[in-house]
Parts: structure tokens; C-alpha cells; sequence
């Protein structure tokens, strides 16, 4: 007696084609293979359109960026001033000059001027001095007891700055403020962006000095002559018996 096996068939699944043309029989993990080829094919095909509308999008943000950062400065650009515009001199304490400044912004916050009122400004600069063998660096006020103000002059913007704590007057002619003329304010503000600073002078023609540094270090003269434009001095020393002009920089000589 034969016992059939109980085991599931192992053989492949047919399937038959509707091609009327061939009878032949296909496996069905053949046609599986063949839709899983496709569907990957069609994975690339939409990856690769993915990719061209990425690139297309940089483009077009690359060309956009030169526009946006054109917008950028334009938005960063001071707005116009009005017709009758100036700068004026304010007269306060000296040595209160930044306290006064900030006084006077906060006004104009307060009380709405920022249309009328537009800078408030301490001209200073910096200036290197030789003390006890040392270069110290400061920042001077070059008007002290003076701050300039760009504005709109009326009654209503005389009243916010004359009123304000500390200030005491404007510069004025008479009873009406003078403004300062343009070549003046230009001069003075590129006095405060000068990139070299200045160097305090502590001597004077005549004067015994001491040369601190260079190849003349610790020799003893009188300065003969000042060059300010050059920031140079000329110091007549005592060498072999004899008076010797040396030019050395200002910092490089101090007062006895």
C-alpha cells in the first residue's frame, strides 16, 4: 500500500500567458522579478526628476540671492533728510559730554523726533602718549564741553534739545543757533574715523628731553625741532664732544 507524502509541493507556480501567439507557461516568480525590475526603473526615472527640479530651484535661488542682498543694502540705507537739515553746536558740562548724549537720545525716543532729530554726536579721537616709559592710548574729546546735533531746527526740536539735562545753550548768534557748515561737520567726522591716532606732544622746542628707545636710547638733548605732520622730532645730542641732530619719532623721547 502506498501512503501519499503529506510535504506541500515544491514545484514552481504556472501561470498561463494571454499571448494568443505561444502556449507557453511562465513561472509566476519570474513575472515578480520582471514587475519588480519596472518598479525600480520607475523609482529612478522619478529620482532623476527630483534631482532636475532641486537643481532647477538652486538656480533660480542663486539668481535670486544677488537681488535679495541688493534689497538688503538698499533697506540699510540711511533715509533721506528733509529739506533744512543741519548740524548744530550744543554747549554742555565738560567732561559730561556722554551723559549728556545719551540724555538727549533717550528725549528724542520718548518723545517721537527720530524724524526730526537725527544724530547726536561727541567728537573725539584716539591719542597715544609716552608716560613713565610706557605708551598709554586714550580717547580725547577734541571739543570739550561742545556735542553736535544733525536736525531739523523748529521750535519743537529747539524746546527737546535746549531742555534736555545738562545741555545748557546752543551756539547761537544773537538769540538763533548757527548751524556749522557742511565742510566743517566733514572735516571734524573724518577727524573721528582717522585710522591713525594721534600722539600728544609733551615737549617743546628748546626743552631738554631723553630719547627712550632706537639705536640712541638714554642719550640726553634739547629738541631742536617738531615736525607734527610727520609725527617727528629733531633732538640736538652730545656726541664725541659735539652737538649731533638726530631724528627720532615723537614716542621715542619723554621731558627730562
Amino acid at each position: 500500500m502506498m501512503i501519499e507524502s503529506m510535504e506541500p509541493d515544491q514545484s514552481e507556480d504556472l501561470v498561463i500567458l494571454d499571448d494568443p501567439e505561444t502556449d507557453d507557461l511562465v513561472p509566476a516568480e519570474a513575472i515578480l522579478e520582471d514587475e519588480a525590475a519596472s518598479a525600480d526603473n520607475d523609482a529612478l526615472a522619478t529620482t532623476d526628476v527630483a534631482a532636475e527640479v532641486d537643481v532647477a530651484d538652486s538656480a533660480e535661488g542663486a539668481e535670486a540671492a544677488p537681488e535679495t542682498a541688493e534689497e538688503e543694502v538698499e533697506a540699510e540705507k540711511e533715509p533721506e533728510r528733509p529739506e533744512g537739515v543741519a548740524w548744530y553746536v550744543v554747549h554742555s558740562y565738560s567732561g559730561y559730554e556722554n551723559k549728556v548724549k545719551k540724555n538727549l537720545e533717550h528725549r528724542i525716543d520718548s518723545m517721537g523726533m527720530q524724524d526730526q532729530i537725527f544724530q547726536v554726536v561727541v567728537p573725539t579721537e584716539e591719542e597715544v602718549e609716552l608716560r613713565d616709559g610706557q605708551r598709554r592710548t586714550t580717547e580725547r574729546r577734541v571739543f570739550p564741553g561742545y556735542i553736535l546735533v544733525e536736525m531739523l531746527m523748529n521750535d519743537d526740536t529747539w524746546y527737546a534739545v535746549r531742555n534736555t539735562p545738562g545741555v545748557t545753550d546752543f551756539v547761537r548768534s544773537g538769540t538763533k543757533p548757527i548751524p556749522l557748515r557742511q565742510e566743517e561737520v566733514d572735516k571734524i567726522l573724518k577727524r573721528m574715523e582717522a585710522e591713525a591716532p594721534t600722539i600728544k606732544v609733551s615737549f617743546s622746542e628748546g626743552q631738554k628731553v631723553r630719547i627712550v628707545d632706537g639705536p640712541f636710547e638714554d642719550f640726553m638733548g634739547t629738541v631742536d625741532a617738531i615736525d607734527a605732520d610727520r609725527a617727528r622730532v629733531r633732538v640736538l645730542v652730545n656726541m664725541f664732544g659735539r652737538e649731533t641732530p638726530v631724528e627720532v619719532d615723537f614716542l621715542q623721547v619723554e621731558r627730562v
